[in-house]
């Protein structure tokens, strides 16, 4: 009998451990696979949200919780002005920022009874961050920070004047949700779930609060985020005092760069500050978030979530460069530190 045991207990760790292998092969012939620009990254069970030892982790990332999430491939970097110019060239595509505003459209997101603006206020444009700021009264208000700027877009980041001549390598900028799915049916891509951005994040790890591991005093060398007093001065010592060209700082685990500052980046997932709360207990393969939009702080918005954080995120302020960090975006506004990146299944890449 015991040999039998014996025989038996050999037979399945024989056949576990060819699974495995299997497996490793598969993974690595579709990582071989990836499309030019893209990276594989294997199916895996991981811990979404803020980890229980992070202490900048704000509530609407708790509590952490087990997803697992199917393999797909990513871009390495995020979009760039070269590759959404290809884009712009070949649809003739006018993005949200360069269109006129339609006031009945965007009295829909205002309190009802909001006052018509003059005619010359009602201008495309865009938000950037206020370079010129000296001060601020209080933290709270971020409007303080941030400008409305006529003319400014993604081919004129910083309003009429100004250009991206030479800025090929950088992040495009100013594209609002449908400006990124326009791309996205181009490109045959989509935007990657909040589940799947976290996944591809992490790289090889299931666990960490930062896409290297858990050490913050290597934020500086890994990531483009603020340094000093935010947001009235940036002492630059990460080398970039705003947005900086793609693969400036080194890439994650599994090859992926700028997951972490630089720009924001958007995912097709509704943002809804309970949304973590309302799931404790579920079984989650491949989840899709919320299925509402839901924020107290802009309640006639609908708006997505955008993680990853940007050059301008400060430990004092959202501390937005970790893994779980997540934010809100307007569906119908852009910004000079908003950006995407897009991901693919295999079964997309064979229609």
């Amino acid at each position: 009998m015991k040999t039998y045991q014996s025989f038996y207990l050999f037979a399945v760790v024989i056949i576990l451990l060819s699974c495995e292998s299997n497996s490793k092969k598969k993974s690595s012939l579709l990582a071989n696979d990836a499309p030019n620009g893209m990276i594989w990254v294997a199916q895996k069970t991981f811990m979404m949200g803020a980890r229980s030892d992070d202490k900048m982790a704000m509530s609407r990332e708790k509590p952490s919780h087990s997803v697992t999430v199917s393999g797909f491939y990513i871009d390495e970097t995020e979009v760039t002005n070269a590759q959404f110019r290809k884009f712009i060239n070949e649809t003739k595509y006018l993005t949200v920022a360069e269109r006129p505003i339609d006031w009945n459209e965007m009295k829909k997101q205002l309190p009802a009874g909001t006052q018509k603006p003059h005619d010359s206020l009602l201008k495309p444009g865009s938000l950037i961050f206020n370079k010129n700021l000296k001060a601020v009264a209080s933290m709270d208000n971020y409007y303080q920070w941030w400008t409305w700027k006529t003319g400014a877009n993604w081919k004129q980041p910083y309003g009429e004047g100004t250009n991206i001549d030479r800025k090929d390598n950088f992040p495009v900028v100013h594209v609002s949700y449908e400006d990124a799915l326009a791309y996205c049916k181009w490109a045959n891509r989509r935007l990657p779930t909040e589940a799947e951005w976290e996944s591809a994040a992490l790289g090889t790890k299931t666990s960490s609060i930062f896409t290297w591991g858990n050490d913050v005093s290597k934020l500086n060398e890994m990531a483009n985020t603020w340094q000093g007093v935010f947001p009235v001065k940036n002492q630059s010592m990460d080398g970039f005092e705003y947005i900086s060209p793609i693969k400036s700082f080194p890439a994650n685990s599994i090859g992926i760069y700028d997951m972490t500052g630089n720009v924001w980046e958007l995912t097709s997932d509704w943002f809804h500050i309970n949304y973590y709360q309302q799931i404790v207990g579920k079984k989650l393969v491949n989840p899709k978030g919320a299925t509402e939009s839901y924020n107290p702080q802009n309640p006639y918005q609908k708006e997505k979530v955008m993680k990853g954080g940007s050059f301008l995120c400060h430990e004092s302020y959202c501390a937005s460069f970790r893994i779980s960090a997540r934010m809100a975006s307007a569906m119908d506004t852009g910004s000079d530190h908003l950006g995407f990146r897009t991901v693919a299944t295999q079964k997309m890449l064979k229609n």
